[in-house]
């Protein structure tokens, strides 16, 4: 009897200090991160609970009007004393767009480039080991395996090799020139070589400016039809096996968006709100979210599910989708 109940205590001894949720993998996602406004909403995202954290871009305000990088080193010295210690111990994942790239709305004629990208692979400790160091553009890919389920992760630069904004009125309109470009030769190689390549289950794509949304007036994939008709149909075409995942922001306004074959979320801004008004897409699900807020992309292999969401800056959920996982068996 003594050996029995000592069984038991050791049984449940050691369902005390067994892991527990070990069978997801939950990330953040914000941009739009202001180093000189209030970051109050870090208490919110705190408690979520997450394994990491992926900022797509403006992830500091550096730039200014002339393009000089005088702004841009103070920018990152404030928002290095201003990011919770908390999330510094998380994994984390970073893209760029204009106000950290170093020109707001530039391209790949913004002649600092090189060094506004060493500023960035500073900030963000990318080691002297990943291709990143060694090559122009900051895009990347990387992988996981959460339970079973391979993901990988891809973020594109949408700055560096960007050919010029076409502009009439104030609103910026579609360049079709064929020679117009967003990646760049090189980076569309790789881009379609990885794509080609892998063999993950899930695919998840970072880009810092919006590819499913069409209506606005601003800074998008579809401001360069020919290059978002070439993305779409390459990752169409992928979507027919994976699960894929767009991920964007930039718009200080939030949003999901739906076509027939993936989705994305658009988590945008963590302290720069959008202006009022109103704003449709014939791709959005529900309504776009103009208030402080941040995403979670929550990974459930044991439920066979990804939950994308939208919380306002108190935690509420303010829309969200569920997206089965497709695995090849």
């Amino acid at each position: 009897m003594k050996n029995y109940i000592r069984i038991r205590i050791i049984f449940f001894a050691i369902l005390m200090i067994a892991p527990i949720n070990v069978y997801a993998y939950k990330y953040g996602l914000g941009s739009c991160l202001d180093q000189d406004r209030e970051q109050n909403i870090w208490s919110s995202i705190k408690n979520e609970d997450l394994d990491g954290f992926i900022f797509l871009g403006d992830n500091v305000y550096g730039d200014i009007p002339n393009g000089k990088l005088s702004k841009m080193q103070k920018a990152y010295q404030t928002q290095k004393k201003r990011l919770p210690k908390w999330l510094l111990d998380k994994e984390i994942i970073a893209i760029w767009d204009d106000h950290d790239f170093g020109l707001n709305d530039g391209g790949g004629d913004y002649p600092l480039k090189k060094e506004a990208e060493k500023m960035f692979l500073n900030f963000w400790n990318i080691p002297n080991s990943d291709p990143r160091r060694n090559r122009e553009g900051i895009y990347f890919r990387q992988t996981k395996d959460v339970e079973g389920v391979k993901i990988e992760i891809i973020g594109l630069d949408t700055r560096y090799f960007r050919s010029k904004l076409i502009k009439s009125k104030n609103v910026y309109t579609k360049n079709n020139n064929p020679k117009a470009t967003i990646l760049g030769r090189d980076q569309w190689l790789w881009f379609e070589s990885s794509l080609s390549s892998s063999n993950a289950d899930v695919i998840i794509i970072l880009s810092s400016i919006q590819i499913l949304a069409t209506n606005h007036p601003y800074e998008k994939w579809d401001n360069f039809p020919l290059e978002r008709k070439r993305l779409l149909d390459l990752i169409a075409d992928k979507a027919k096996n994976k699960t894929v995942i767009l991920v964007s922001g930039d718009r200080h306004k939030s949003g999901i968006y739906q076509n027939k074959n993936f989705v994305e979320i658009t988590a945008s801004s963590l302290n720069r709100q959008a202006s009022p008004g109103e704003e449709t897409d014939p791709l959005l699900i529900g309504k776009t979210f103009r208030m402080k807020n941040y995403g979670i992309l929550d990974i459930e292999p044991s439920e066979n599910k990804i939950t994308l969401s939208i919380h306002d800056k108190n935690g509420m959920m303010v829309n969200s989708k569920i997206i089965n996982i497709h695995q090849e068996r």
